[in-house]
């Protein structure tokens, strides 16, 4: 009987924890609302991220993995549409190919970010989150 209350008591404690740590990075506040944030610009970003010592570098560098992901996207998308294009010379193929090209390549781009990079060290989402407070503090004058 001891023992069930104490894996009982163990989850308890994890599904705590973890409502906990999703609760500060929650983006339904951004993104349910009745009046949409305005957009940002790339200088907004670099603003953020010069006034945000902890939080800015981290932004930055989940923003520089999207390049990776967005490089490996266009790279994948076309060296699987041309191998289906050459090979079997179908329009529908080729277009598939593309299309899953372009999935894959994201993908294997964000992994290759993520390990590069060592995202897996950063809490992005965190950061993500600073920047939208930041983003809505500034455009609603708070």
């Amino acid at each position: 009987m001891g023992e069930a209350s104490e894996f009982s008591s163990y989850f308890r404690r994890h599904r705590e924890a973890f409502k906990d740590y999703w609760a500060d990075k929650n983006y339904s506040r951004f993104v349910k609302r009745d009046k949409p944030l305005p957009s940002w610009s790339s200088s907004d970003v670099e603003e953020f991220i010069a006034s945000d010592p902890v939080h800015g570098p981290t932004l930055k560098t989940a923003r520089e993995a999207a390049n990776y992901s967005a490089v490996g996207s266009v790279i994948g998308a076309v060296s699987t549409a041309g191998f289906a294009w050459k090979y079997s010379k179908s329009l529908h193929g080729a277009g598939l190919s593309f299309a899953a090209g372009a999935v894959f390549g994201w993908t294997f781009g964000q992994e290759f970010a993520n390990h590069w990079l060592q995202l897996y060290r950063l809490d992005t989402v965190a950061a993500q989150v600073k920047f939208m407070d930041w983003w809505e503090k500034k455009t609603e004058g708070h």
